[in-house]
């Protein structure tokens, strides 16, 4: 990787603060310190730690990363299983050696953050951000303890809940989330290379089962409506499939800020929104980590080359999410409306189809994204509906 110019630089603390240590900030600070700015990463909390997160993730994204991401790897995921209400399975196997894995988000989270440090960064842990204020020609981020850290730019990437952005006109102006609830069960792995997609359960949404080391991953959400999630008289029937008592685990409510729509991502004058805070989220199969990974990696190219003196680079990393991401997305959005409106007619033609389980698959890989399939899909649905 380049380093980054001798060129005198403003009085600031840092070139770029990183607010927030997830997987989209970690890969966003890791980047820009390999490439030789000066980079803090302020977060709230203290790695390593729990997140609520399926983990679920495409092996494609270590393209991105010149280091080995598999000591986060719990899994490796080789088959896909799909029923309805429990009954009436699909099974699709998954395209390449290793094209899906379970993660341990706290693993996850750290490695990343670690190689960040190890490449210069500065780690700021239990440090909350409370505001972010334009001082002249640079940011000044304040955190709860009363200082401030002044930096060229700044970097959003403090998850779903984030209210940093929208003020600066960054991403969705009103946010869109999915219900969903996380569940980690210690208990015994029967098919440790396959994830369970369960439709039928859950209004407008659908559950997942993700075999972990030790036990298992679940997750209920619901994707379209506003009724409320009723997770426990799905998990009361869910968890006993699994042989599971139906109290096991420890809930936790995670919302998911889905993708909504096509939204500015940068301020020009030095702001990112990445991950989460940027609305992200796969509308129609919860897709979290692959985004992430891939916006915190975009964000920093762009920030490189504006750090540099490119006018424009900022603006071309909202672009580049719009087409790497954002127009596979506005399909996925389309699919999802129709096919949790009618998950049943969904699961028979969506699912059951012959072909349609590895394209699933491949999605899920990062080997297709939802535009190659969902004017077919679509079509399908619509003339469904209306001969019923």
């Amino acid at each position: 990787m380049s380093v980054a110019s001798a060129a005198p630089r403003p009085a600031c603390d840092a070139d770029v603060v990183v607010v927030g240590a997830g997987a989209a900030g970690a890969a966003t600070a890791y980047h820009l310190a390999a490439r030789g700015w000066r980079v803090r990463i302020l977060d709230a909390g203290s790695l390593p730690r729990p997140k609520p997160c399926g983990g679920g993730m495409a092996a494609s994204v270590q393209r991105l990363f010149p280091f080995d991401l598999s000591p986060a790897v719990d899994r490796v995921i080789t088959k896909v299983r799909f029923t309805w209400c429990l009954e009436d399975p699909v099974i699709a196997e998954l395209p390449g050696e290793a094209p899906f894995w379970i993660v341990r988000r706290s693993r996850l989270d750290h490695l990343l953050a670690e190689q960040a440090v190890g490449c210069g960064a500065d780690l700021l842990e239990a440090t909350a951000v409370e505001r972010i204020t334009r001082e002249g020609d640079h940011w000044r981020v304040h955190n709860s303890a009363g200082g401030w850290i002044s930096c060229r730019a700044v970097v959003i990437a403090d998850g779903a809940r984030s209210a940093f952005g929208q003020p600066l006109g960054l991403g969705s102006p009103q946010p869109r989330y999915a219900s969903a609830v996380a569940v980690e069960v210690d208990a015994e792995v029967l098919e440790p290379s396959t994830a369970h997609f369960e439709f039928g359960l859950v209004r407008h949404g659908f559950s997942w089962i993700f075999p972990r080391q030790g036990g298992l991953s679940i997750g209920v959400g619901s994707f379209i409506g506003r009724e409320p999630l009723e997770s426990e008289a799905v998990l009361a029937r869910l968890l006993p499939s699994f042989g599971l008592p139906p109290d096991s685990g420890e809930r936790r409510v995670s919302p998911l800020r889905v993708w909504d729509g096509h939204h500015r991502l940068h301020h020009d004058a030095g702001v990112l929104v990445v991950g989460d805070a940027a609305s992200l989220v796969d509308p129609f199969l919860a897709e979290g980590l692959r985004p992430a990974l891939l916006s915190g990696t975009r964000a920093a190219e762009a920030l490189d080359r504006w750090l540099r003196g490119e006018a424009g680079a900022l603006a071309g990393y909202s672009e580049r999410m719009r087409s790497e991401w954002g127009q596979s997305m506005a399909w996925g959005r389309r699919i999802a409306q129709v096919f949790y409106r009618l998950p049943r007619v969904g699961y028979q033609l969506g699912v059951k189809r012959p072909t349609a389980p590895r394209r699933i698959a491949q999605i899920l890989s990062g080997e297709m994204g939802y535009g190659d399939i969902a004017q077919r899909v679509i079509r399908r649905l619509m003339f469904n509906r209306s001969q019923s």
